[in-house]
């Protein structure tokens, strides 16, 4: 028997909340309230944990959104930025700043041109993969199509690498090993109202996302504008991946697992339904994930790419000899 709605979101909030004090009081240090009012602890509390955890927050339910919106529109449920090439698309534009253009990033403060950049080429192939399934009905063949321009996309990357100078080698492989402690509170002022305002935008396409799936003959028939629904999702996808990435690194299989798990626990089709359980659990495991990679690491952050894989692999494995969708 299904849970309702407010139950659901409440075991998923009880769960995020845990895993936020988790992150928040323990690790190499631990902490409690009254250690964090001065000094060291201060400093580890408020500049280092509490962005990481929020970035950790934000950043897992935004892939799992961005998944999720994928999924429907391509009306395949192995679509997701890291598998389609989105990903791989912010990373090429990042590796172009970083490292071809390194100078410039001092004086346009950053992060906030690596982020730009990260959304335009995250734009740049949600467009693309979007243009190719228009003009193929078959999911294996967008899939497919996806995986080969992402392969594309690493290649000319791996060409900037080669004649990089060593140091903005060194700071983009770090990068791309992804990470959410990489951000500062300053970050989070850019961070958390793009995230949040996408993620509000994605709530309020519901209605129109729940027809979409019914096929898009249908969702015209009931009055629903579908190119301009279109363009929204690619943007709202191409914004939650781009900041995403630009400050976390391209992270694996969140987007893609998480709503394949939400379907598979909650047993719901209702768009507004999976945005919500999509976000925490998305949420969820990043914070999960985070928490391991802390705990596991000694002198060295593990990297989380490799805790989202061991997590996210066997999902995506058990649907593809689950489901009768995929063709």
């Amino acid at each position: 028997m299904k849970k309702p709605l407010t139950v659901n979101i409440l075991i998923l909030g009880t769960l995020a909340f845990l895993l936020v004090w988790l992150n928040l009081f323990y690790g190499s240090v631990t902490l409690s309230f009254n250690d964090i009012s001065a000094g060291t602890n201060r400093t580890i509390f408020y500049d280092i944990r509490l962005p990481k955890t929020i970035t950790a927050f934000l950043a897992g339910g935004g892939l799992a959104v961005a998944g999720l919106l994928m999924q429907t529109l391509f009306r395949n449920p192995l679509a997701g930025p890291y598998v389609l090439g989105v990903s791989s698309g912010a990373s090429l534009m990042v590796a172009v700043v970083m490292m071809v253009f390194g100078g410039i990033t001092n004086y346009f403060s950053g992060k906030a041109l690596i982020s730009g950049a990260a959304i335009g080429g995250a734009l740049l192939v949600m467009a693309f993969i979007l243009f190719i399934s228009k003009r193929s009905k078959s999911n294996i063949t967008v899939l497919l199509v996806g995986l080969m321009f992402s392969q594309i996309l690493g290649a000319i990357q791996g060409i900037i690498e080669y004649v990089a100078n060593p140091v903005s080698l060194k700071s983009f492989v770090i990068w791309g090993m992804g990470s959410v402690s990489n951000t500062t509170n300053n970050d989070l002022i850019l961070f958390i109202p793009i995230v949040s305002i996408m993620f509000i935008s994605a709530l309020f396409l519901s209605k129109s996302l729940n027809a979409l799936l019914l096929g898009e003959a249908y969702a015209v028939n009931l009055g629903i504008n579908v190119n301009k629904l279109r363009i929204l999702i690619i943007v709202i996808t191409a914004l939650l991946t781009g900041i995403i990435t630009a400050f976390c690194g391209p992270i694996a299989f969140v987007g893609l697992s998480v709503p394949i798990a939400a379907r598979l626990i909650f047993k719901s089709s209702n768009q507004f339904h999976l945005l919500l359980y999509c976000f925490l659990l998305g949420s969820i495991t990043l914070l999960l994930c985070d928490s391991v990679c802390q705990i596991l690491s000694g002198t060295y952050m593990l990297p989380i790419n490799t805790i989202t894989t061991i997590i996210g692999s066997p999902v995506v494995i058990y649907l593809l000899f689950k489901s009768k969708t995929i063709s």
